[in-house]
C-alpha cells in the first residue's frame, strides 16, 4: 500500500507560473493522516477569470505568505508517498513552474498518479470531471477551493481503491529537471 500526497493548487492567471492557494490532504496506509491550505501570495498580477474561479484576488494574499515561505511548511508533507492530483500534470506543471520562478532547488523527478486517469479505465462511461466525480460518490465538494479540491480528489482516489482499482498501474514519473 502506498501513501499519497494530494494536492490542489489555484492560479492567480493564466500564466500558470505561481500559486495563490494550495491544499494538500496526505494518505497513509489507506486513510487520510493530515491535511494542509494556504493562500499564497503570488507576488503577480491576477486575472480577473481566476479571481471569479477561485474567489481569490491580490487583496485576498495582500498578507500571506509568498510560495517560498509556504514551500518551506509543506516541502516535508510533498515527500511523504507519491504526488497525486485530479488532472495531476497541470498541477505538477504549476508546482515545476512555481519552483523554478522561486529558484528553488528541489527533485529531479516524482512518482505521480492522475485520478483523472485512473477515473477514464475504472470508469469509462461517465465524465471524470472532479465535480462529477464528487457527485457520483457523494462527495462533499467546493470547487476551485484548493484545500475542498485536494479533500475531494483524497476521498476519490480512497473510492477507487475501494472499488478495486490497481492504481500501481497508474503511477508515473513528473521531471523537474
Amino acid at each position: 500500500m502506498y501513501n499519497y500526497v494530494v494536492f490542489d493548487v489555484e492560479t492567480p492567471n493564466r500564466e500558470n507560473n505561481r500559486i495563490s492557494a494550495i491544499g494538500i490532504t496526505v494518505i497513509k496506509n489507506g486513510k487520510i493522516s493530515e491535511e494542509f491550505y494556504s493562500l499564497v501570495n503570488p507576488e503577480t498580477y491576477f486575472d480577473y477569470f481566476n479571481t471569479r474561479l477561485t474567489g481569490i484576488s491580490e487583496e485576498t494574499v495582500l498578507y500571506e505568505p509568498n510560495f517560498a515561505e509556504v514551500w518551506e511548511k509543506i516541502e516535508p508533507l510533498m515527500n511523504e508517498g507519491i504526488l497525486t492530483a485530479h488532472n495531476a500534470v497541470f498541477d505538477l506543471g504549476v508546482l515545476k513552474r512555481c519552483l523554478e520562478a522561486y529558484d528553488i532547488e528541489w527533485k529531479p523527478y516524482v512518482h505521480y498518479l492522475c485520478t483523472v486517469q485512473v477515473g477514464r479505465k475504472h470508469l469509462p462511461d461517465m465524465p471524470h470531471k472532479l465535480n462529477d466525480m464528487c457527485d457520483y460518490y457523494g462527495i462533499p465538494l467546493i470547487h476551485h477551493h484548493a484545500e475542498s479540491d485536494s479533500r475531494a480528489c483524497a476521498e476519490i482516489l480512497l473510492n477507487y481503491e475501494k472499488d478495486g482499482a490497481d492504481l500501481k498501474k497508474f503511477i508515473r514519473t513528473y521531471r523537474f529537471k
